[in-house]
Order: C-alpha cells, then structure tokens, then sequence
C-alpha cells in the first residue's frame, strides 16, 4: 500500500519533463533556436516542440517571428518580478547564516549599509569567543572585512563621499575599526574584487579575524554582506581554505535566490 506522504509527493511527470525547458530558458541570456533549446534540456526537438506550443499559449515561452527562435515570455516576465517582490534578502541571509555557522563553527553577522556605513542586522554566534563588541547595531568601520566588501561593490562616489565624511575627528565616534583616505584603501579593494571576499587577519581589531562576501540582489546591487568571524588563533587565513569557500557558496546561493545571474 503507497504510503500518504507518497502520494502527497507525487507530481506530474510531463510538466517536471517540460520544466526542463523553461529552465533552459532561464539559464541562457539570450533566445535560442528550437534545436539549441532541445539540446540544453536534454530532449529531442519533436519531443520539445509539443511543450513550446502549449507555454506560447500560456505566455511562458514567445517566439520572434523573424528569427523563429525561443524566450521567455510576458507571464514568465509577471512571474519572475512577482517573486522577486516577495524575497526578503534579510530572512534569506538569517536562514544562510545559521546554516553556515553549524557548517563552520564560526560567528556569521549581517550586514546591511545604514546611515552611519556597514551596519551589523543579525548575528548568530559560535561557541568560540570574540574579544569584540559585536551585536546588532554594531557600525563597521570600511578597513574591516565587512566594510572592505561594502567599498569594493558599491558606487565608487558614494564611498568616496562617505570616507571624505568619516575623517572628520567628530564623525561616527562610535565605529569599530580603524579609517582609511580613499586613495590608500584602492589596492586592498582590488584584491577584494579579484577573490570575490574580504580578509582581515587581526587587524584594525587586534586577535580578531573575519572574512566577508557580498550578496548581489537582481540589479547587481549589494544587498547585504556576510561575515564570518573568529579569534586569529584558530581561524585559517588561507583566500581557499574551506571556510572562505563555504562563505563563497552561502553568499552566491542567496545572490541567486535574489535573482541575480552571476554573482
């Protein structure tokens, strides 16, 4: 006798056939003829066409018709901004950032850019101790890992602006870390580009470090950053090292949950 959670499971086999195309589509940037689009969703053109007609009615797929080739059509365009209204880039990062402490045993914080520059949302803390006073509210300086990666992504004049602002000796008298002029800081933010993280070996916080990675949202913005943080005794340094990666993965799964192609 099938089991209840069986049956409540069961689907239907053409449709999750069929997705293949729709995924197919969604993958690739630009329209594609019916036998590249066979191809990517691994079926032969006579077995894709009956879908392609039915999605054209529904407004899933549109053909051009000079070229003859396929995209996405108008109700998958409804579709996909639909559900780009309903993420919450926050509860995605809180969710990531507790699936990535369990994996690494290391504090992960959120942060979003306020007012007063990188801003500490949410933190899920580790059993190893941080000599810092880190909690939600916390305001980064842009010389920390989390601060490096805001710097590296978002519009180079806001920063500039920013930092021109923060040097000023009653400015922000509460931020951690130390401050930098904008010229000084350019190498540290390319070297942020080229790994696609932040690092910062016990310093400016003495006996703490942190790398950091940026989440981009469906415009290619920097929705929010996360970071792992640790004491520098026993955290790797190393721009590979497994924890680093895992910090790459849990950034770029959001990064594509939020609907941007390639974080």
């Amino acid at each position: 006798m099938e089991h209840e959670d069986e049956k409540e499971r069961r689907g239907i086999q053409s449709i999750e056939v069929g997705g293949q195309i729709l995924v197919a589509l969604a993958d690739h940037s630009a329209p594609m003829s019916l036998k590249q689009l066979a191809e990517a969703a691994q079926m032969t053109p006579a077995k894709a066409h009956p879908y392609l007609v039915s999605y054209s009615k529904l407004g899933l797929v549109a053909q051009d018709p000079v070229s003859g080739r396929y995209g996405l059509g108008p109700l998958a365009l409804r579709m996909g901004l639909s559900s780009l209204r309903q993420l919450n880039p926050v509860r995605l990062g809180m969710a990531a950032a507790l699936e990535l402490e369990q994996r690494v045993r290391h504090t992960v914080a959120l942060s979003v850019w306020g007012n007063a520059g990188p801003t500490v949302i949410h933190l899920e803390e580790s059993s190893h101790p941080i000599h810092m006073n880190l909690r939600a509210g916390t305001v980064m300086s842009l010389m920390t890992a989390t601060g490096m990666v805001f710097a590296a992504y978002m519009p180079a004049k806001t920063i500039e602006r920013f930092v021109e602002e923060s040097m000023h000796p009653h400015a922000f008298p509460h931020i951690i870390g130390g401050r930098s002029d904008w010229k000084s800081m350019q190498a540290a933010l390319q070297e942020v580009r080229e790994h696609g993280i932040a690092r910062a070996i016990g310093q400016p916080i003495p006996g703490v470090s942190a790398f950091a990675a940026p989440v981009f949202d469906h415009n290619g913005h920097v929705a929010l950053v996360i970071t792992l943080v640790g004491p520098t005794g026993g955290f790797d340094p190393d721009w590979h090292c497994a924890n680093a990666q895992a910090l790459r993965e849990s950034a770029q799964a959001i990064s594509r949950q939020l609907g941007c192609s390639a974080p």
